[in-house]
């Protein structure tokens, strides 16, 4: 009898099954230092699982591995590490940072996830920091009298930036606000400068008309400062000026304009009164309320900017349940106030600090946050650390903070509350559809369908749409847009069987060699010398392909199309060896009428009406309607791109046709006008310093 001397793996509980970890992987666990640092675990795919961070890396990695899991979340994860990487960072707060930081860029399976959507709009007054005021001479007029505008993108150190807003709806009703009492200018510089007589906007008391000369540079400049200061909370200011101004006009007996600024401060009181909540001692606040409810959680942002409540926004983080049950379970490196904490209220105080360390990282953050569950000090350390400012955050606030947050949590409430619906709708959907078409019901989250469907406009610019559904949604990410080229214009049978070729070809070259391998494997002899062999190196195969995980094929193929386009799906697929049932057309119904469409089946099944208030029916239209979308948007931005090179000057304001052509003609074409320099530019005719820069900062 032969005796195994191989060591036992370090850091094994006794009384404990051996590890499933290799040596070498518990080794390094081992030898890891007792400072804070940033620990990231990898699958054999090499897919990343979980990032976490640690006061202590020896102390928090090893328990992962010395505690017995088995079914838990954590065990189910644990048991898929087979690499480790660590980095050791100087404090906690720069674990935190960097722990969010890779979370942000690499999405790791197991960590509350938030969507990177920070691309929020601003309300922009142009010019008003480096031109007019300080330049030695008179300016050109579009400087002279600034413009309102939305604005969203990089940010240009010329002009003054409000917000950040909510949304787009916000900023324009801020816009709005700011026409009906300051009465600034939203025209484009371009239409500015070619007025004869004043626009509507005029006429109907929103606008002072600059373009006509009907105020002087100094009189709109004091109005341009007024909404500066109204934006930056500083309302009473504002009023205080136009009262003294109203009373200096009576004082001359200049009634009517003592009437105008009587009108504009009632305007202002107004808006004032409307405002349902302001104060003047907040000026800049984020309001965060988050509500868990279903294995779901939102994050609703209320954002108040110059003491006025601009708006809120939800938010919906994914992997919730993995990440917080993971988080609980290690609760050695947990702050000691999170261990009396009821699960319910534990879960959603991670949820919001994910929030906070994800959606600050690298973004301006108000100096005050109130919070509807308390936040860890490291956190807000770090995130003053980042800052270079104080940031507090409000627990249990009072007065206009309470009212503030608890319009924060209704609105969260109500937000969580219609996702859950429209995801058990969603859920709903799917389960009809697999029912009325026989598909598998076991897991219905896992059931696939990609829809094609071919675009373009009188045979110009073809292509091809492939849209994905999956876990329920749409996958966005796995959408693929598929140019379609040496066909005759218009055939959309060609284009058809071009991409579905393109789409599975390789797919069913791998499940012939999958299938291959497997009988080949079953003819091979068991074992070798009484041991079997295994390569444990090689990534566990795919259920269906009995490959190394990659694309595979869906559970449905849905067609935009009836016979003709289903027919050609039936050949492409027997030339392909793969299984016709697959093959679904969603052919439109008499009329053409929405509801009334029929599911045609390559397989020799005979067409199928599911009704118009079908579930199922609704879902297919809805898989349809996405890949036209997708299919179209995609046509058209080609079709702009081959037609012509130049759209992208024509969308310049100032550049006219002749401009543009003597740009063209000096330059060689668009390219060379992007290549250029502001200093080459100015050498063309009828282009100025100011032109030369907008037209640069536009291509670049």
């Amino acid at each position: 009898m032969t005796e195994d001397h191989t060591p036992a793996a370090p850091d094994a509980a006794p009384g404990h099954a051996p590890s499933p970890h290799s040596a070498a992987l518990l080794s390094e666990v081992a030898a890891l230092p007792g400072l804070p640092g940033v620990y990231r675990y990898f699958d054999a795919q090499g897919q990343l699982l979980y990032v976490g961070k640690a006061r202590n890396l020896k102390k928090r990695v090893s328990s992962y591995f010395q505690k017995n899991h088995d079914g838990t979340r954590i065990g189910h994860m644990v048991g898929k590490i087979v690499r480790m990487e660590t980095t050791v960072v100087r404090s906690e707060a720069e674990a935190l940072l960097l722990e969010n930081n890779l979370i942000k860029t690499l999405a790791p399976k197991f960590n509350i996830l938030f969507r990177d959507d920070k691309s929020y709009p601003y309300l922009k007054i142009t010019g008003t920091r480096e031109t007019f005021r300080t330049a030695g001479r008179l300016p050109v007029p579009s400087l002279a009298f600034p413009r309102m505008a939305y604005y969203r993108g990089v940010v240009d150190k010329r002009h003054s930036y409000f917000g950040p807003y909510p949304s787009a709806w916000a900023v324009k009703e801020s816009i709005t606000l700011l026409q009906k009492v300051f009465r600034l200018r939203t025209c484009e510089d371009t239409v500015f400068a070619n007025r004869t007589r004043p626009c509507l906007l005029y006429q109907i008391k929103r606008c002072t008309g600059p373009c006509v000369d009907l105020i002087d540079m100094d009189a709109y400049g004091r109005d341009v400062s007024d909404a500066e200061r109204f934006l930056r909370g500083e309302t009473q200011a504002v009023l205080d000026a136009l009262e003294q101004r109203m009373m200096a006009h009576a004082e001359k007996l200049e009634f009517e304009q003592a009437a105008e600024i009587r009108n504009q401060m009632a305007a202002l009181s107004r808006v004032l009164h409307q405002q349902a909540v302001d104060n003047v001692s907040d000026k800049d606040v984020d309001v965060l309320a988050v509500k868990v409810q279903g294995g779901r959680a939102c994050v609703n942002l209320a954002m108040i900017r110059g003491g006025r409540h601009l708006g809120d926004r939800p938010y919906f983080p994914t992997h919730v349940e993995d990440a917080t049950q993971i988080e609980r379970l290690m609760s050695e490196d947990v702050p000691a106030r999170d261990t009396a904490t009821a699960p319910a209220e534990h879960v959603a105080v991670q949820v919001l600090e994910a929030f906070i360390a994800q959606h600050y990282l690298g973004t301006a953050t108000p100096h005050i946050l109130v919070t509807s569950h308390p936040v860890g000090k490291p956190l807000l350390d770090a995130l003053t650390e980042q800052t270079g400012a104080k940031i507090n955050a409000v627990h249990q606030p009072r007065e206009h903070r309470r009212i503030w947050l608890d319009m924060a949590q209704t609105n969260a409430d109500i937000a969580l509350a219609r996702l859950l619906a429209e995801e058990g709708s969603q859920q709903a959907r799917t389960r009809a559809l697999a029912e009325a078409l026989g598909l598998p019901d076991d897991d219905l989250g896992a059931l696939r369908i990609e829809c094609f469907d071919i675009s373009h406009t009188a045979g110009e610019s073809t292509q091809a749409s492939c849209v994905v559904f999956e876990d329920h949604k749409m996958q966005n990410s796995q959408y693929r847009r598929y140019k379609i080229e040496g066909i005759t214009g218009g055939d959309d049978y060609a284009a058809m069987r071009q991409v579905l070729l393109r789409r599975y070809g390789k797919i069913a070259e791998a499940l012939r060699e999958g299938a291959a391998a497997a009988e080949g494997a079953a003819h091979a002899p068991a074992q070798t010398d009484g041991v079997a062999e295994v390569d444990e190196t090689a990534a566990p195969p795919d259920a269906q392909t009995g490959l190394p995980i990659g694309p595979r094929m869906p559970d449905l193929v849905l067609i935009d199309g009836g016979k003709g386009q289903v027919s050609v799906a039936r050949e492409v697929f027997q030339l392909l060896g793969l299984d016709l049932s697959l093959i679904v057309g969603v052919e439109k119904g008499e009329g053409r009428k929405v509801g009334l469409e029929e599911l045609v089946f390559a397989d020799g099944r005979d067409k199928v009406y599911l009704g118009f208030d079908s579930a199922a029916l609704m879902l297919v239209a809805q898989i349809r309607d996405e890949a036209h979308r997708f299919a179209i948007t995609g046509m058209r931005a080609q079709r702009a791109k081959v037609r012509t090179g130049g759209s992208k000057l024509e969308d310049i304001p100032g550049v006219g046709p002749k401009k543009r052509a003597r740009l063209l003609q000096r330059f060689g074409g668009v390219r060379g006008v992007a290549s250029a320099s502001v200093e080459d530019l100015c050498t063309v005719e009828g282009i100025s310093n100011e032109l030369a820069d907008t037209i640069y900062r536009a291509l670049h």
